[in-house]
């Protein structure tokens, strides 16, 4: 199996900034009241684990426009085996210019879809934002599951991939953002068991 070599940092050097998040999270809402109940953190969880599906399937479909999904003719298993050297990363600069500009289209889209939904599932300011970094944390870890399900990729999570391409591309290993999110989601969590209990005393 094809290794990358561990690389600390994410490019542009901008995108590094993005581990910040949780800890500013955890520090912001630790104090405040209850700002997502059960529900709410339940219901958005639902949203967010089937659109990261929905957009893993997309981007496996644009791969296999394009042809770089060798074994997509065949059955889910031809093509989880007929990926040993697949890049993503690198995959990027084969599409044509007008699949390419789809896919930017596709992000800001995906972006509208992730803030309607925190619209309509609270009121508050505060909450708003804890449930957009709850939705989208788990969205972004969704939709590199549904990858792994269906074509068995990252294969790694030294695995580079191309996180967005909005203004420009954001190239980081897989492990980046999962530590970004992962640890997003422990901040909200730990932020609302506490306020939870606070509410009790």
């Amino acid at each position: 199996m094809h290794m990358e070599k561990f690389q600390l940092w994410a490019e542009p050097w901008w995108v590094n900034l993005l581990i910040l998040i949780p800890f500013a999270t955890y520090f912001a809402f630790r104090r405040q009241g209850q700002l997502l109940n059960r529900r709410q953190l339940i219901t958005i969880a639902i949203f967010a684990c089937a659109f990261g599906f929905v957009e893993a399937a997309v981007v496996v479909y644009l791969r296999a426009a394009v042809g770089l999904l060798p074994g997509y003719t065949g059955t889910l298993s031809d093509l989880r085996n007929s990926l040993p050297g697949y890049e993503q990363a690198t995959s990027i600069s084969q599409f044509p210019p007008s699949l390419l500009a789809i896919e930017v289209y596709r992000e800001a889209a995906t972006m509208v879809m992730l803030i309607s939904v925190t619209l309509l599932t609270v009121s508050r300011a505060s909450a708003r934002w804890a449930a957009f970094l709850w939705l989208f944390a788990l969205w972004d870890i969704a939709y590199y599951a549904g990858l792994w399900a269906t074509v068995r990729w990252p294969a790694s999570l030294t695995d580079l991939d191309v996180l967005f391409l909005i203004p420009v591309p954001w190239i980081a290993q897989v492990w980046f953002p999962f530590l970004v999110s992962g640890l997003t989601l422990v901040a909200i969590a730990v932020s609302a068991g506490r306020n939870a209990d606070a509410g009790y005393r």
